[in-house]
């Protein structure tokens, strides 16, 4: 075994996910790459005397049940599916899929059901009732993402997700303290002018537990007080189409203009429901060895000097109120290769092209984090 695979098999269990005596785990793996990570995970797991329970599913057979599947069929699958996470005290999600546009091909109508009547309350109840982490697992698929070799990609892997994020956490503090006391934010950018408020919402810092890789401050904005315009500059992938070029304009917190390489397209997630016009979610990145873009939001969410501003459902631990059935991190990069930028906390410049400028949170920059 790959010692690099031990140890974050150890990460996930004993500080993501915090595994004790009795409690009952769910490892959730998509793809044939993950499964020496999903075997390191089961000992891991038996050694903190937890109980696993692993799940393994295959993206293309996912697309064939989705092409055909109706309302009756989602309400089953939900109700099965929702009985045993109701009995997980924690859950492990690996996603290691070789092609990345499996569900580009789906029909938006087939989609939209198959997320509003099985995925959104499944994923609530993960989320909001178990301790969860997910992540992505090394393999070709990935390595062509990022344009190099699977070897390089795999040593960028392992820093990444091996990091102390102990650290990390500490670091963090600042940052969670200051916007805390923060009532109006405004970003300014190339193609971007965007303010709104995040109030009284409780801020949250997320190393590790939740996400890895890991490395975001998150709130969320008032949900009526997003004004302006935002020009989005690192791809996203959603339901297997990569979108490019996304420019949204907000009046009074909903999306009423949005552009994309397919407009067309990106307007039928937006009226997916009526939430998804409004924001559930502003994060900040930090984790200092994610530097470029590689169309996976888990690793494009986390990049030094990004922030994702967030259509769709909030998290209830920082939520504004709106619920719905898309979350969808779209990520903007402000450091000098991307264009620069500034980001303000009541008028207070604080980072400045990905760096922050502001001594309290100097120690979120990259060469204090690594």
């Amino acid at each position: 075994m790959d010692p690099r695979i031990d140890q974050l098999a150890k990460n996930l269990v004993q500080y993501s996910c915090n595994v004790q005596p009795g409690e009952k785990v769910q490892i959730q793996s998509v793809g044939e790459s993950p499964k020496p990570l999903v075997r390191a995970l089961v000992r891991e797991i038996y050694a903190a005397g937890g109980h696993p329970f692993v799940e393994l599913k295959d993206p293309v057979l996912t697309r064939e049940i989705v092409m055909q599947g109706d309302e009756t069929l989602y309400k089953l699958w939900e109700e099965v599916d929702l009985y045993k996470m109701r009995q997980m005290d924690a859950y492990i999600g690996i996603s290691g899929a070789d092609n990345v546009n499996e569900m580009a091909d789906v029909p938006s109508a087939k989609m939209r059901l198959y997320m509003e009547k099985y995925l959104s309350n499944l994923t609530n109840e993960r989320v909001n009732n178990t301790k969860w982490v997910v992540l992505r697992y090394p393999n070709s698929s990935m390595a062509q993402l990022a344009s190099t070799s699977l070897e390089q990609f795999e040593a960028f892997y392992f820093d990444v997700c091996n990091l102390d994020y102990g650290k990390m956490s500490k670091a963090m503090d600042a940052l969670v303290e200051r916007l805390e006391k923060t009532r109006e934010v405004r970003i300014v950018g190339q193609g971007t002018d965007l303010s709104f408020s995040i109030g009284e919402i409780p801020v949250i810092k997320c190393a590790g537990e939740n996400n890895i890789p890991d490395g975001e401050v998150f709130t969320a904005p008032v949900k009526d007080s997003v004004n302006g315009v935002i020009s989005y500059n690192c791809p996203a992938v959603y339901n297997g189409f990569t979108y490019e070029n996304i420019v949204l304009r907000f009046e009074n917190g909903k999306i009423v203009e949005a552009t994309a390489n397919d407009t067309e397209k990106i307007n039928q997630v937006f009226d997916t429901d009526e939430g998804a016009r409004y924001v559930g979610e502003f994060a900040i990145g930090v984790n200092p060895y994610i530097l470029k873009p590689m169309k996976d939001t888990l690793f494009d969410e986390k990049i030094m000097g990004s922030f994702h501003f967030t259509p769709g459902r909030a998290y209830e631990d920082a939520s504004n109120g709106n619920a719905s059935a898309i979350h969808w991190d779209l990520v903007c990069i402000q450091t000098p290769e991307y264009g620069g930028g500034e980001m303000y906390f009541d008028g207070e410049l604080v980072r400045k092209d990905g760096r922050f400028v502001v001594e309290d949170l100097e120690v979120l920059n990259p060469e204090n984090l690594k």
